[in-house]
C-alpha cells in the first residue's frame, strides 16, 4: 500500500463524513462524580428512598445545584456541602450526565 492510501485510510476513519452524525462523547469523570450522587439519589437521580429525585434537565440541574452551593436553597442537609467541593464547570458536566439520563 502507499504511504498516501494509509493517510487517507486513516482520515476517512477519523472524520466522519458529511452529513454523518456521531455520538456525544462520554464526560467519564462526570460520570464518576455522578456515582456519588447515586448514593442517595439512586443511579437514574430517581430515587425509591424518600430522598427528592434529580429529575429535569440539565440547565435546571445545575440552578439548583449552584444555588445549593451558593447557600440559597434553604432546607439543604448534606447537598449544599457536596455541591462546595465542585466548580461551576464540574457541576454542569455532573447535571449534563443526569439531565442526559432523561
Amino acid at each position: 500500500m502507499r504511504p498516501h492510501h494509509a493517510l487517507l485510510i486513516a482520515l476517512l476513519i477519523a472524520c466522519p463524513l458529511a452529513g454523518q452524525t456521531t455520538a456525544a462523547p462520554i464526560d467519564r469523570q462526570a460520570r464518576g462524580w455522578a456515582a456519588s450522587c447515586a448514593a442517595c439519589h439512586g443511579t437514574d437521580g430517581q430515587s425509591q428512598s424518600g430522598i427528592p429525585p434529580i429529575g429535569r434537565d440539565a440547565d435546571s440541574i445545575l440552578r439548583a445545584l449552584l444555588a445549593f452551593r451558593n447557600a440559597q436553597r434553604p432546607g439543604a442537609t448534606v447537598l449544599h456541602q457536596h455541591a462546595k467541593g465542585y466548580s461551576e464547570d464540574e457541576l454542569r458536566r455532573i447535571a449534563a450526565v443526569f439531565g442526559a439520563a432523561r
